[in-house]
């Protein structure tokens, strides 16, 4: 199944999906919108263009597990999404990935620019991978 994977942000939001095998997460592109509806209707676009047959939604929530202002507009944001698209849109726990993110791109030795560039893709590829993980061990 062809599942894409948001990485929500106030002026940039990640993209990645994966192959229909479910094998391989890539990044796909960075969304730069600071417009909450405008966003919304580009990932919308994307999902549509890219055939998602499933979106999940990074899901911030708090390291003590409570939800958190930035969680409740993921989840909003997740809600309108699903308004415009014919798939499931899912949320997705993402504590700690753009940490992650930024630890891979600190490996690579990606700086300035292009780290700022890549690395909302990049923590999107890292929600879906834990999506994909967790779709694969409930099999």
């Amino acid at each position: 199944m062809k599942i894409m994977s948001v990485d929500f942000g106030d002026a940039r939001t990640g993209i990645a999906m994966c192959d229909k095998t479910e094998m391989l997460a890539s990044p796909i592109e960075v969304i730069h919108e600071k417009d909450f509806e405008t966003c919304i209707r580009k990932v919308a676009d994307v999902a549509i263009k890219h055939g998602a047959e499933e979106v999940v939604v990074g899901y911030p929530k708090n390291m003590n597990n409570t939800i958190g202002e930035r969680a409740e507009k993921c989840q909003l944001f997740s809600e309108k999404l699903s308004l415009l698209i014919d798939v499931p849109v899912k949320l997705w726990d993402e504590r700690s990935t753009t940490v992650s993110a930024h630890y891979y791109l600190n490996q690579t030795n990606t700086r300035g620019k292009k780290r700022k560039a890549v690395v909302d893709a990049v923590a999107a590829t890292i929600i879906l991978e834990s999506y994909m993980e967790f779709r694969k061990n409930m099999r």
